[in-house]
């Protein structure tokens, strides 16, 4: 999906540059090259788990997540199945943000892949990420996140 929206964002810019459209600025055919750029930001390049602590990584940062209060962790594939986006990122490198549905109620996604997802419940929060291999991932995050210190 990615890569057929960031070319399909690059043949529109190449179109509006080229050709034009009537009464429209020339920086138009900047826009959705603009677009891409401000998503390839967002890009989640990987999940570790260290020291009681999920780190996604991130292009240009990494976003800690303390594992302390886990509740529960499950392997729920297509967790975001019926899900509205409440405020974030839905699909273009990866699917951050805040969202709501019936089962899981408002949760905070960290997904590249919707089908393979793991829920993570804690008091007050629920947290949605994506993994290759679902059941080691969430083996070691239980492993790292039910310890007492």
């Amino acid at each position: 999906m990615s890569v057929f929206s960031l070319l399909f964002m690059l043949a529109a810019a190449t179109v509006l540059a080229l050709k034009g459209v009537p009464q429209a600025p020339r920086w138009l055919a900047l826009l959705p090259l603009l677009l891409g750029a401000s998503a390839v930001i967002f890009v989640i390049r990987d999940f570790t788990i260290e020291s009681n602590i999920l780190r996604i990584q991130r292009l240009f940062w990494t976003t800690r997540l303390p594992l302390s209060g886990l509740l529960s962790v499950a392997v729920t594939r297509n967790a975001m199945r019926g899900s509205r986006r409440l405020c974030g990122s839905a699909g273009m490198f990866s699917i951050t943000g805040w969202y709501r549905s019936p089962a899981l109620g408002t949760y905070r996604a960290y997904v590249t892949d919707l089908q393979d997802t793991v829920v993570l419940r804690f008091p007050g929060r629920t947290i949605v990420v994506s993994q290759q291999n679902l059941d080691r991932f969430a083996a070691e995050i239980s492993q790292f996140a039910f310890r007492s210190s």
